[in-house]
C-alpha cells in the first residue's frame, strides 16, 4: 500500500554561511513523524537518560525517547551556532510559504515543536492536531486561538461519538500542565547533551508559550468576544 505524506520544509539561510534544510515527512492520516535513515543514536536519546518524570513509556519496549531520537540529527546541525546568531528561515507547507528573519533559537523553536508533537510521545501527542495547521512564528494570541479551537473541536468529536465532552478550558489547562512537565525534563536531557545553548533555548522559548497560554486564555477570549457579536446575538 502506498503511503501518503504531509511534508513540511524548514530552510535556514545564514549570512555568508550555509543553508541548512530539513524535509519533515508526516503520515498523512495520523501525522506521525516518518524518520529517514539516521546514524547511530546518541546516548542522550536513550529513554532512561533524564527520562521525563511523567513519561509512561517502558524502557524495555521503547529503548529511546521518541522525541530525542527524531531530534538528535537536527540538533547536530546547529552545534556551531549561538542562540542569537541571525538567520533567515523559510517554511514551506502544502498551502503556502512563510519567511522570517530572526535568531537561531527562535527559528528552531517551531521546528522542535513539530518534532515534539509528532514523534510518538504519549503526552505531546495531545498537541498533534496543531501540526496539520502549522503556523510558524505565531503570536501568543494566535497560539491561544488555535489551541482553544483544537480543544473545542476535540470535544465536539467526543460528543459526536457519545463520549463525555468538556466545554470549559479545564481540560486544556491540564494538557498544558503535562506539556510543561515534559518541557522541563526535556531541557535537562538537552543540557546533558548540549555543546552550545541553541537547542536548549529553542525549547525554553516553546516552554515560555506553554506557560503563558493557560494564563492568558481568558483575557484573550474576552478581548476578541466582540468579533463574534453576529454569532452570539443570533437567535
Amino acid at each position: 500500500m502506498t503511503q501518503h505524506y504531509f511534508k513540511i520544509v524548514y530552510a535556514y539561510k545564514f549570512t555568508d554561511g550555509p543553508i541548512i534544510k530539513f524535509e519533515l515527512l508526516l503520515d498523512e492520516e495520523t501525522l506521525a513523524f516518518i524518520p529517514g535513515e539516521r546514524p547511530r543514536l546518541p546516548d542522550w536519546a536513550l529513554l532512561g537518560y533524564h527520562q521525563c518524570a511523567i513519561c509512561p513509556l517502558d524502557e524495555r519496549k521503547h529503548p529511546y525517547c521518541p522525541i530525542a531520537a527524531n531530534f538528535s540529527g537536527i540538533s547536530e546541525k546547529f552545534t556551531t551556532f549561538t542562540s542569537h546568531d541571525r538567520v533567515s528561515v523559510v517554511v514551506l507547507v502544502e498551502e503556502r510559504t512563510y519567511q522570517k528573519d530572526t535568531t537561531v533559537q527562535m527559528g528552531l523553536s517551531p521546528l522542535l515543536g513539530i518534532i515534539m508533537a509528532t514523534s510518538g510521545c504519549p503526552i505531546m501527542d495531545q498537541l498533534k492536531p496543531m501540526v496539520r495547521f502549522h503556523l510558524p512564528f505565531a503570536s501568543l494570541d494566535e497560539t491561544i486561538f488555535r489551541m482553544v479551537s483544537m480543544h473545542l473541536v476535540a470535544q465536539y468529536l467526543r460528543n459526536q461519538e457519545g463520549r463525555s465532552a468538556d466545554w470549559s478550558l479545564n481540560g486544556l489547562t491540564r494538557i498544558y500542565e503535562q506539556v510543561e512537565a515534559v518541557n522541563l525534563d526535556f531541557v535537562d536531557r538537552l543540557l546533558g547533551a548540549a555543546r552550545n545553548d541553541v537547542n536548549v533555548n529553542a525549547l525554553v522559548n516553546l516552554d515560555a508559550f506553554a506557560k503563558m497560554v493557560p494564563l492568558a486564555a481568558d483575557r484573550m477570549l474576552k478581548k476578541i468576544s466582540p468579533y463574534f457579536s453576529a454569532l452570539l446575538d443570533r437567535p
